[in-house]
């Protein structure tokens, strides 16, 4: 079952976006910084006895957390790659609410917002099958 995003604006996918080309540049300054931090996230998110859906479920919720948006862009689309559900990252969300207290649940709920998309344009993938 298909649930649409709530505002119906491809805000997540947006920030990937206007990010992207920044990173690029960056990365051509600073090569062996970006391939240092590309090993350590392979490592990081190598399935282990944590799989990679829920380390992309934990990198979410830090994100907001944190309170970024590329943050949240970028691990609410591998978390709904990586095969975790809706409910799932809604349940990620809540427990910064816990930890974050009132700035989780703004954060939060963009951080919900930018899953649906995502996991909207995989399913409309699936379908399309």
């Amino acid at each position: 079952m298909t649930t649409e995003n709530t505002t119906g604006s491809p805000h997540a996918k947006t920030v990937l976006r206007e990010i992207t080309p920044l990173h690029r540049q960056l990365r051509k300054a600073i090569p062996d910084v970006y391939r240092g931090f590309a090993e350590l996230s392979g490592a990081a998110f190598a399935d282990g006895d944590l799989d990679r859906r829920t380390k992309e479920l934990i990198a979410l919720a830090i994100g907001v957390v944190e309170g970024c948006d590329g943050c949240i862009a970028s691990h609410a689309q591998a978390a709904a790659r990586a095969g975790a559900t809706r409910q799932q990252a809604a349940e990620a969300i809540g427990v910064t609410f816990l930890m974050h207290g009132g700035p989780a649940t703004i954060h939060g709920a963009r951080a919900y917002d930018a899953f649906c998309e995502f996991a909207d344009a995989i399913d409309a993938k699936e379908g399309a099958v």
